[in-house]
């Protein structure tokens, strides 16, 4: 379908852009990537299993920034129709093809977009998150609680999902906001269990949060129950704005991107300065999970160590116990004590690594050269490891990721032997419970090889 959309509320919810610097902004190299997008926004709530499939189908179509009635507008040529209901365009896709449009302005503005901008410090890295949140208007200038974010797999059996559900509509009963990573499988169970507690509560100003970025959004569009979309330039900063929103965070079962969530919130807790932190870390699935919660929690101590284990809690089919925990009155944001009671929405307290704020690009030779050694401080340890499974993520469904493993075969990953076969035996489970992305229908090949 055809349509001229305009934005709601005008010129200022764009920050003040202009139609010229709005035009330039999406122009070159970064019009396909804001073309994409848009396009996934479009399929948000859609039933499709295989966004990238849609991708190369729908490569009719189109989208331009044109100025109407004083206003700036957006013209879709081809747009799904799956997108509209009676010849109008869904409200929620319509405010997230707006976010989409918001947020990568707003990151080329501030010279974030793109994997190789390196900022020059620590501090500068935690400045454009909270720049890119505030400018969302998910953080805003009053203070507000933290939000339960969740993350877990995409590929989920209908038990994991019902599961998902149950604990987010325990978060939402007890009046828990949430924030996902906006997709499908764990993230739409737990968002759509939310929305039914916060319903039950008759909450106002319930607040529905999916963080994305690019790559992740072109391969999983966003699910129905996302009611605030945010688009952040890259995954490093994608990870931070989670962290730094969180009240106290809950992993469910999933595969590699599950596990990179995982590594880089250990490597962060077990950060010397990071010790006091009271961020509840909760580890959870129903009871046909368990052989995956125990393994996850056996490749953590093969790897780094009783001190990883002791960081998080492992919570096997008792969704109150999960959201008790992050309810509880020193789950504010890795706050304790007085500080607690400020309740700040954007926590600059916990010490993020320069290293982990950096976009990691996996090539070959960065995959290569990863140190998977245990003679090494153990949170630079979890550092390499969340990197390898960023790496085979990108092997596995990225469309860089999948062209470098068509031209030179596999990554290879070298490092001491004991952790190796932990990682090998991990991967393997991954596999075997289809918890590995795949675009080959005859199933999972590894994009990845260990030298064991």
């Amino acid at each position: 379908m055809d349509a001229r959309i305009a934005l709601e509320g005008g010129i200022e919810n764009l920050g003040g852009a202009s139609f010229e610097r709005l035009r330039d902004a999406f122009g070159g190299d970064r019009h396909e990537t804001w073309r994409r997008c848009s396009l996934a926004a479009l399929y948000s709530g859609s039933e499709h299993d295989d966004l990238t499939g849609i991708l190369r189908r729908d490569r009719d179509f189109r989208i331009s920034i044109v100025e109407h009635d004083g206003m700036i507008a957006l013209d879709l040529e081809n747009a799904p129709a799956a997108a509209f209901s009676g010849g109008r365009l869904v409200r929620n896709v319509r405010k997230n093809l707006f976010a989409v449009l918001r947020d990568l302005a707003y990151a080329h503005a501030a010279g974030l977009w793109g994997n190789g901008r390196r900022l020059k410090s620590s501090t500068a890295a935690t400045e454009a998150v909270f720049r890119m949140l505030r400018n969302s208007r998910l953080v805003d200038t009053d203070p507000t609680p933290g939000l339960a974010v969740c993350w877990g797999g995409h590929a989920l059996d209908r038990s994991e999902y019902e599961y998902a559900r149950t604990v987010g509509q325990s978060l939402g009963m007890r009046k828990l906001d949430v924030c996902t990573g906006g997709g499908s499988g764990a993230m739409q169970g737990a968002t759509e269990g939310a929305l039914l507690g916060h319903a039950r509560q008759r909450m106002e100003g319930a607040r529905l949060v999916g963080v994305v970025e690019p790559t992740i959004m072109v391969a999983d569009a966003p699910n129905p129950f996302v009611r605030e979309l945010v688009i952040m330039p890259d995954v490093e900063k994608r990870l931070e704005a989670f962290v730094r929103l969180a009240q106290g965070i809950v992993i469910f079962p999933g595969g590699v991107g599950t596990a990179e969530e995982l590594l880089y919130i250990l490597s962060i807790l077990l950060r010397p300065g990071n010790e006091a932190v009271e961020l509840p870390l909760i580890v959870t699935g129903p009871a046909n999970s368990e052989v995956w919660l125990r393994r996850m929690h056996a490749f953590i101590g093969a790897t780094l160590g009783p001190a990883a284990q002791q960081r998080y809690s492992v919570v096997i089919d008792d969704p109150q116990a999960v959201a008790e925990r992050l309810a509880s009155p020193t789950a504010r944001t890795g706050q304790t004590g007085a500080d607690a009671d400020a309740k700040p929405a954007f926590n600059r307290r916990i010490e993020i690594p320069y290293e982990l704020q950096q976009p990691f690009e996996a090539t070959h030779e960065s995959m290569a050269a990863l140190e998977l050694h245990r003679d090494q401080p153990v949170e630079w340890l979890a550092i390499e490891l969340r990197r390898v499974f960023s790496g085979i993520g990108t092997g596995n469904v990225r469309e860089a990721g999948l062209r470098r493993i068509r031209t030179r075969g596999p990554f290879e990953l070298n490092g001491e032997r004991e952790v190796l076969v932990a990682l090998d035996s991990l991967l393997a489970d991954f596999a075997d419970q289809r918890r590995m992305a795949s675009h080959d229908p005859a199933g999972y090949v590894p994009c990845y090889r260990i030298a064991v």
